[in-house]
Parts: C-alpha cells; structure tokens; sequence
C-alpha cells in the first residue's frame, strides 16, 4: 500500500486518458492520491476527480505561482469550499522565488492569509517551497499550524530539522531518482525514518526513467523501490513507513 501525497490528477494532461492512469495506480498499489488545487478556477475539477475516483482526497488552496490573477474573494470561496466540500489540508501553498518575474510581497500575502485559514480549519498545510525554505518557515514559526508536508523537498539537512521540529512531513518523488541529484539522495538515505513521504507531482517532476514525458501516480511504485535502495531497506518497509507518516500528518 502507498500514498501519493502529491498529484495533480485534475491536469488537463490527463483529460485523454484519466480513468486508465487511475487504474495503473491502483493496479501498482497506490491507495491513496492526494490532489490539491492550484487556483479558485480549478477547485471544481479537484472535487470532481475526488468524488469520480474513490482513492483520491482534496486539498484546496492557491499556489503561489497563480496569485498575480487572485483575488480577495478567492480567500472567502476557499473557506466556503473547506465548509461545503472534504478536504484533508491546505493545499498547494506557499512561495517561489525561482520563476521570473515575480511578486514575493503578493505571495507572502496569499501564503499567510491561507495560514490563518489552516489555523481556523485545524488543516494540515501542502507547501511549495522552491528556493524559499527560510521564507517559508519564517512564516511557519508565526503562524504555527497542525503540520503537514513540505512538498518536493530540496532543502539542506538542516532545514529539514525545522521543518520536522514544526511537525512536517518531507515530500520525495521523482527529483531522487536521478543519479546527479545528490543531495536529495544524500537526504533520502539519511533522513529519519518518520519524516518522510512519498509523491509524484504527476504529471511534473517525471522521475528519470520517465523523463521528458508526462509523469502519473502509478510511477510511485517505482520511486519507493528506489527509495529503498538508498536507504538499505526493504519495498515493505519504505511502502509500510511512508504510508504509516502521510496517515498521521494527513489524519488520513
């Protein structure tokens, strides 16, 4: 049994063939997919994909690449969205300062006002937190919420301390299957065996054997056999750890 605590299955790079990369997951033992939203446009076709496929469960949030065409309102239909509909955290939030241009005060503003929300909701938190770690833990330590995972880990060791002293989870997915990726290896080896989780942030971020194509949840599979061989242990235990970490972060 596996969680994929990542995956973007509402992406109009499934709408050919959706049921078919369920079904592949499923068929590869993948239990549970968690699909969060990346805008208010898109909350509707993440309730759809969870209600049409019963292993997959919401997040609802605004990702901090799609805050310039947010608007004050989409806080509120994001609250009404949590009362209406279930959902399991907050989700996908928080900050980039890869991608150029881009409007740091205007995400650190969406970021912080969804944390109040996960407060007010008592939800867990997906973050992004590409090349903006300490921005988003500095944020963190203001406004405390229940945990959660910091998706796509690529931090340094240290601040993965942080973010586990903070009660969160660390999302690995196909970056650590490439050779070259040291450091995120270096941290899948070593890091503690109840910090970790699994993900594919399918269909991005194709693990290598899939790359350049469109990644999909049935990948998660293979990603946990590698992870077990970084770690010098078995599928049953990577597959019985990571399932066993995602559950109690996301009180699945």
């Amino acid at each position: 049994m596996l969680i994929d605590t990542h995956c973007h299955l509402d992406a109009a790079e499934f709408d050919a063939d959706r049921d078919a990369v369920y079904e592949r997951a499923v068929q590869q033992g993948v239990a549970t997919i968690i699909v969060p939203s990346v805008e208010r446009a898109n909350f509707g076709a993440v309730a759809s994909v969870c209600r049409t496929y019963p292993a997959c469960k919401a997040a609802y949030g605004i990702h901090p690449l799609f805050v310039k065409q947010a608007r004050e309102d989409d806080l509120t239909a994001l609250r009404a969205m949590l009362k209406e509909t279930p959902a399991l955290a907050i989700g996908e939030i928080g900050l980039d300062h890869f991608v150029e241009p881009r409007d740091e005060a205007l995400q650190e503003y969406y970021f912080v006002e969804q944390l109040k929300i996960a407060r007010e909701f008592d939800l867990p938190v997906l973050l992004h937190v590409r090349r903006a770690v300490d921005a988003v833990l500095r944020q963190l330590r203001r406004y405390p919420v229940r945990g959660g995972i910091a998706h796509a880990y690529n931090g340094s060791r240290q601040q993965a301390e942080e973010f586990i002293k903070l009660g969160f989870k660390l999302g690995l997915g196909g970056a650590m299957t490439f050779p070259r990726a040291l450091k995120i290896r270096s941290l899948a080896a070593t890091l503690p065996p109840d910090s970790i989780v699994l993900e594919t942030d399918a269909p991005d971020i194709s693990p290598v054997w899939q790359a350049p194509h469109r990644n999909e949840p049935g990948e998660l599979s293979r990603i946990a056999t590698l992870l077990a061989e970084l770690r010098g242990c078995s599928y049953e235990e990577v597959a019985q750890l990571t399932t066993l970490n995602a559950k109690s972060v996301l009180l699945i």
